[in-house]
């Protein structure tokens, strides 16, 4: 049977991003990836955006992680030249009604240390932005986006330069946590056959897989294990470019931050996500939900051409909170909470999991040893 230090199931980015600081601090590690190729699941398939830490409770992980995590980011893009721009957000109240919910979020992000936010007039924001329309807006300067993929691949080369192995098309379907040691029983998709590796230390990466994959281990208590809610989210492009200049979001609805206007690092357009809460992962996205999307877009941008929204793709992200509960926070579950020393899982790794993904792997790995 292989052995090695450190197992890390799941290569999107969350899980790259651990398995390269496992690498780093001389931990021989493995990588186990279901699919052929990194990143192919929610960390391929979100707005790219590099949080500032805006939305999230005081004291939570998110909070925490977003603000370590987007100072990391940004640092770790301007090294590795990776293709980012702090191109800057807007926050839009398109009603007198979300005013005072803009200051609401400007205080809360405060009391979290995003104290960067500024609140604008709408002429003024108008001004700055002449396509958009709105009664005030909340002005991050902060946010950015980032390419998703060019920063996956870096992470990988970092994590295999130190040492780290990938194994690709292998699932783990089952496990045993016992004496201080992990034993995986694993399946290569492709041939079929299976094989045992064990590790002293287990990170369970795996986002949409991972409540799963923490009930195939046999060794602990599995109440410990949260629910599972998946909620996709559905992406529109335009065929437009460069009509904004900065990211225009609106107030936060049930389940996510609302169909809000994104751009690549060429300047083309993308709305999205909405929130459709399903219990199969399938990314098809139906055409017809553009016709919410108009609505929802022309409030903040009236001069949305008609016919123009195409279905781009879309993503599932692994949430901790159904419908209409409140927005969970991550949990990730170390010694503390299931009492096995070396183990960790990560539930509901959802946004901000990307711009927190850094100062997340810091975190696992003092967890883990």
């Amino acid at each position: 049977m292989d052995e090695v230090d450190c197992i890390v199931a799941g290569a999107g980015v969350v899980g790259l991003a651990i398995a390269r600081q496992a690498a780093m601090q001389g931990l021989e590690t493995l990588i186990i990836e279901t699919n052929p190729m990194i990143g192919m699941e929610t960390s391929s398939r979100n707005s790219e955006v590099i949080h500032a830490g805006i939305y999230y409770p005081p004291g939570s992980l998110k909070a925490r992680f977003c603000l370590e995590g987007k100072a990391r980011l940004y640092r770790y893009a301007e090294e590795n030249c990776i293709p980012h721009a702090r191109c800057g957000k807007f926050i839009v109240a398109t009603s007198a009604a979300q005013v005072g919910k803009l200051e609401a979020i400007r205080d809360k992000a405060a009391e979290c240390g995003a104290d960067d936010l500024v609140l604008i007039s709408g002429a003024e924001a108008m001004a700055r932005e002449p396509a958009l329309t709105c009664m005030a807006a909340l002005v991050s300067p902060s946010t950015g986006i980032i390419d998703s993929h060019a920063l996956m691949l870096s992470l990988q080369a970092d994590a295999e330069e130190a040492g780290a192995a990938i194994a690709f098309n292998t699932e783990i379907i089952a496990g045993t946590a016992a004496n201080g040691r992990f034993t995986l029983r694993t399946r290569d998709r492709t041939t079929g056959e299976e094989y045992d590796v064990a590790s002293r230390r287990f990170i369970n990466a795996a986002g949409l897989s991972a409540n799963k994959l923490a009930n195939a281990i046999d060794g602990f208590d599995h109440a410990t294990v949260p629910k599972l809610h998946m909620a996709k989210g559905n992406y529109f492009s335009a065929p437009t470019r460069h009509v904004f200049s900065r990211l225009i979001y609106p107030v936060p609805e049930d389940g996510g931050l609302g169909v809000h206007l994104t751009m690549d690092l060429g300047g083309n357009i993308r709305f999205g996500p909405d929130v459709e809460w399903t219990d199969a992962v399938r990314y098809e996205v139906d055409p017809n939900r553009s016709e919410r999307f108009y609505d929802e877009i022309r409030r903040y941008w009236p001069g949305l051409p008609d016919g123009c929204l195409q279905p781009a793709y879309s993503g599932i992200r692994p949430k901790l909170s159904g419908p209409g509960q409140p927005a969970a926070d991550f949990a990730i579950h170390g010694p503390q909470v299931h009492g096995i020393h070396g183990m960790v899982h990560l539930y509901g790794i959802e946004s901000p999991g990307l711009t927190s993904s850094l100062a997340i792997a810091e975190h696992v790995m003092s967890l883990a040893d």
